[in-house]
């Protein structure tokens, strides 16, 4: 059985554990973090500061456990409006992000630009990011977490907007309601990102 709650401030460090291996492979985190060895402290670092200083403070995080309590997933969802990170957010999560990225914190920082410069700005939901433990992939915390927050878009009518990192994952995305608005290409060489939107139902 697959519960999908709130996100707590003690849930930190396991969410960020647990995106980070969710992560691992993806095709944008390879591209700013290529380093094997490096890539999972630096990616539980990135997840645990977005987390705790943008998403947590405005209600959109959400985590789904298993039986046993233990966290298998977890989304960051932005609520309409609340998708620009504030200049003091950007500033607290500095030496988070220097940690993250180390020298590569400059592409990092291109890359965030170039996802800003194509977001929407009619308001809507923002899934910045949604990521289940490799161990319980198949398990439905994925589908209890996306029908959670989208049964509360169609509650307030509002539209919902995302941007997936990988091709194989757009029909999954699809099947929520969501279609492909346009192509978004990294900057220095970087991969493509699927920029999607879902009108509520």
């Amino acid at each position: 059985m697959t519960i999908v709650r709130p996100t707590q401030k003690s849930d930190i460090a396991e969410v960020s554990r647990t995106l980070a291996r969710a992560f691992f492979d993806d095709p944008v985190m390879t591209f700013m973090l290529p380093d094997d060895a490096k890539r999972e402290k630096g990616l539980a670092r990135l997840f645990g500061a977005i987390a705790r200083y943008q998403y947590l403070s405005q209600g959109g995080c959400e985590v789904a456990t298993g039986a046993d309590g233990a966290i298998g997933g977890a989304t960051l969802w932005a609520p309409p409006g609340g998708w620009k990170s504030s200049g003091w957010t950007e500033l607290r999560s500095v030496p988070a992000m220097i940690m993250a990225f180390g020298s590569r914190i400059q592409l990092g920082g291109e890359v965030n630009e170039t996802m800003k410069a194509n977001h929407p700005e009619e308001p809507h939901w923002y899934l910045s990011v949604i990521g289940t433990d490799p161990s319980v992939r198949g398990g439905g915390f994925g589908h209890s977490l996306m029908t959670s927050r989208l049964n509360r878009c169609d509650a307030e009518h509002a539209p919902a907007y995302l941007e997936s990192s990988k091709p194989d994952n757009v029909p999954y995305y699809e099947r929520f309601g969501f279609e492909v608005t346009r192509e978004v290409v990294l900057p220095k060489g970087g991969p493509t990102l699927w920029a999607m939107w879902r009108n509520p139902r």
